[in-house]
């Protein structure tokens, strides 16, 4: 550990946001860089756990208190090689990830947690600034050829530590550049596209090879695929959105968060002059208070709302850990995000029943109601309570309610992969799903879940795919991940 008693000495700081009205007229990252001594001064308030439970916190199983340590005593070149031992892309958690780690932190049991999240961020950094990160070329290649569908977090994982592991990998993208979700459906404030940009270009250099605009399963057979590969992995996430089915969502102006996400990221790519979707000037409704219906909160800010009211079905969480969220379990508490700092309104425990029309067939409003809220039996259950009803003026509508699986049909049914029962792509304990030579993994097996999940996951599948190949892997992957 670094410094003895650091956590007694130093409070929790976190990196500074720029100030609203600067970064409500650009789209670059929210976060001012986090100044070298502040942040050791962070790193030395890890207290080196003899049961680090910061570690299982994280899917990845990251060495949190080894890199905290290391830039403690200033070593950031050791720790950036510490932090890379299990995590791909430290810079997309770094960034997005919600921090399970810091919520299992021991500190966190009477005081606020190490700023885990932070220090990870700017350690790689710095090894980018360094040029400490290189292309890992393999040196010896084995022959084998692997298909790797969807270009996401857990697709990037799995074709980094192939390629790494020698296999010649083609990463197929519908898109029109890779990226998934981190390119499309992250704002440019949380991401810039500069971070996604680099990485790519150290995996093209390591021998990665990136066909965009094709889709598995229609441009490229399945059958051709098959003939082509010596193996297949799918990782091409959970994309179908969950809708509301209720009177009036035919109406003009109510739409998925990811449509509207992606149009907003296409005119930051340069793609298109304008979003074929935009707040501007709108009254809008965002349903759904999560971090997508965040993202959703801070475009519309940027693209100038006439007023945003964001929606949630849940009570709003308590401002600390009530007694039944114990740690090390994922603190459930109230979050002001960013976007939530820039303003809007937020409403818990609300529910919409009904979408209004004007006489174009354009959205001008909703109903909702109050609900109740109660665990029964494990499920949630909402009851309307009796003249709570409303009305809300609005001309967008944004559905931030999650995602409910992969796309059927095309390449699945081609393939012909079992699903499970929660409607998510089948596979076994060695990652395969019914189809030989297959695997899955990420969002379209799990589910819908966090960056560092995905990442998670194709490290784990890739592990799984080499050892198919090969006989044996010398790959690593998480020891709490495991198939399901």
């Amino acid at each position: 550990m670094g410094e003895l008693g650091g956590f007694l000495k130093h409070a929790r700081e976190t990196p500074e946001r720029r100030p609203v009205p600067e970064r409500l007229h650009d789209w670059r990252e929210v976060y001012r860089p986090f100044p070298a001594e502040r942040l050791r001064a962070q790193a030395a308030r890890c207290m080196d756990c003899g049961i680090p439970f910061c570690h299982s916190g994280c899917p990845l199983g990251n060495l949190v208190p080894e890199w905290n340590d290391l830039v403690f005593r200033r070593d950031w070149r050791e720790a950036s090689e510490r932090l890379h031992a299990t995590n791909n892309f430290p810079e997309f958690t770094g960034r997005l990830c919600p921090a399970p780690c810091e919520g299992a932190c021991v500190l966190g049991i009477n005081d606020d947690p190490v700023t885990i999240e932070a220090i990870e961020a700017e350690v790689v950094e710095r090894a980018w600034a360094e040029g400490w990160i290189r292309p890992q070329v393999p040196a010896v290649r084995t022959g084998k050829r692997v298909a790797v569908v969807g270009s996401g977090p857990a697709g990037l994982a799995v074709a980094q530590q192939l390629t790494r592991a020698g296999h010649f990998v083609v990463v197929f993208e519908r898109a029109e550049r890779p990226g998934g979700l981190l390119r499309y459906g992250i704002p440019e404030f949380k991401l810039e596209k500069r971070v996604l940009d680099r990485r790519l270009e150290q995996m093209r250099a390591e021998g990665t090879e990136f066909r965009c605009g094709v889709e598995a399963g229609v441009s490229v057979p399945a059958a051709e695929l098959q003939r082509d590969f010596d193996a297949i992995v799918l990782a091409g996430g959970s994309t179908v959105g969950r809708d509301l089915p209720v009177p009036g969502r035919e109406l003009r102006g109510i739409h998925l968060a990811v449509e509207y996400l992606k149009g907003a990221n296409l005119v930051r790519e340069g793609a298109t002059g304008a979003p074929p979707i935009t707040a501007e000037g709108k009254r809008v409704v965002i349903l759904g208070g999560g971090d997508t219906g965040a993202d959703c909160l801070g475009t519309a800010h940027r693209q100038g709302a006439a007023s945003v009211h964001q929606l949630e079905i849940l009570p709003r969480p308590p401002d600390s850990r009530a007694p039944d969220n114990p740690w090390p379990t994922w603190p459930v508490v109230f979050r002001t995000s960013s976007a939530h700092e820039e303003g809007g309104e937020r409403l818990f425990s609300v529910s919409t029943t009904e979408f209004l029309g004007d006489a174009d067939g354009r959205v001008r409003g909703l109903r909702g109601e109050e609900v109740g809220f109660a665990v029964v039996d494990g499920r949630f259950v909402f009851d309307p309570i009796p003249g709570t009803e409303f009305e809300l003026a609005c001309e967008l509508v944004l559905l931030c309610l999650g995602f409910v699986g992969p796309e059927r049909g095309g390449l699945l049914d081609e393939l012909g992969v079992e699903m499970d029962a929660r409607g998510n792509v089948a596979r076994d304990s060695g990652w395969m799903t019914s189809a030989p030579g297959v695997f899955a993994c990420g969002d379209m097996a799990r589910g819908q879940s966090l960056v560092v999940w995905a990442i998670a996951e194709g490290r784990s599948a890739a592990a799984a795919c080499d050892r198919h190949l090969m006989g044996e892997t010398i790959l690593p992957a998480p020891v709490a991940v495991g198939a399901r």
